[in-house]
């Protein structure tokens, strides 16, 4: 998702702040039942989430639809 577009949700927002209030929303056990990935499973932190979803891109657009469908109805 681009981040250049005033209009999309995630103009401006970093991947830090997504994952925070994701986490913060949901638990990292909620996290986990919607998004399988390890990261939210075992390794519970913001730091080790953002390591994986940053060298992987399948997962960082999976967390991003998530967030865009839980706070931008």
């Amino acid at each position: 998702m681009s981040n250049e577009n005033p209009r999309d949700p995630l103009h401006g927002v970093t991947l830090e702040q997504i994952v925070t209030r994701l986490e913060s929303h949901y638990g990292w056990d909620g996290l986990a039942q919607r998004i399988d990935i390890n990261c939210f499973k075992k390794d519970q932190s913001i730091k080790s989430s953002l390591k994986f979803l940053r060298r992987t891109q399948w997962a960082r657009d999976k967390v991003e639809r998530l967030y865009v469908a839980t706070f931008h109805h």
